[in-house]
């Protein structure tokens, strides 16, 4: 299933600052993130509020039974910058990640783990890098030699390997190297009106090939460890990989050839 990216927005909603720069709105899926979410949120608004930028924080939960809402509620009602939205029938990263986007006027559009294994500290440089023009600004794993230290020779393996494959998909002039992160930054006018997949983790993969991307940023960032909770990472993931890239193969295929 596929989604039209629009706007929707609650009569409540508002933004909190009245700062000059483009609006930033940070998605944060969580599926049973209870012993992580409070934590991420103190860390990102640590870093967002001396940016002097009006931001909206959107935390999409997918039906945790630990309490992760409950912290989030409770937060959201000290600072109206924080929204909670739940999801009770669907699941899926790009699907939350999304419907976030979907509830929000931001112009800028990011997308964070609740893990913390993303460090929020970044963020800074992702934002300074859309103000710098770019259409898409990058946490990368593999801009500096040790974005994944730690990581077993399996994983790294694995990980090269699924990069390796998106090659032929990604468009001159707009390759990077780490095409399956789930850390980044993009401009709403790059991908309002398209399309998307919903199920799956990849979807910066499919905004690289499909969305108006002319202008791209790699930050370094070490991938850190999970402080709390379990890995989402499952044999339906890779299988959902493997459909985002059948996909992209057939759309390459069936793409008109430059006249």
């Amino acid at each position: 299933m596929a989604i039209h990216l629009s706007v929707t927005l609650d009569a409540g909603d508002a933004w909190m600052s009245t700062s000059s720069g483009e609006r930033f709105v940070l998605a944060v899926p969580t599926l049973n993130e209870a012993g992580n979410i409070e934590r991420l949120l103190h860390e990102v608004r640590r870093v967002l509020n001396p940016l002097e930028r009006p931001y909206e924080i959107v935390v999409v939960d997918d039906g945790s039974d630990d309490g992760t809402p409950e912290i989030v509620q409770r937060l959201g009602e000290t600072d109206r910058r924080i929204r909670l939205l739940t999801r009770h029938h669907e699941r899926g990263l790009a699907g939350a990640v999304i419907h976030a986007w979907n509830h929000s006027d931001g112009e800028l559009l990011g997308v964070i783990d609740a893990d913390l294994q993303h460090p929020p500290a970044v963020l800074a440089s992702l934002l300074e890098a859309m103000d710098q023009g770019n259409d898409i600004a990058i946490g990368s794993r593999y801009v500096s030699k040790d974005g994944v230290a730690g990581w077993n020779p399996v994983r790294v393996a694995i990980s090269r390997a699924g990069t390796w494959a998106t090659v032929p998909f990604q468009r001159k002039g707009v390759r990077v190297k780490d095409p399956m992160s789930g850390f980044f930054v993009v401009r709403r006018e790059a991908v309002d009106g398209i399309e998307f997949e919903t199920k799956g983790f990849k979807l910066l993969l499919e905004i690289l090939v499909r969305a108006r991307i002319r202008s791209v940023r790699e930050i370094p960032y070490h991938f850190g460890v999970r402080q709390a909770g379990k890995s989402k990472a499952s044999a339906s993931v890779a299988f959902h990989y493997l459909h985002l890239l059948g996909k992209l193969s057939r759309d390459l295929f069936l793409r008109p050839s430059p006249q």
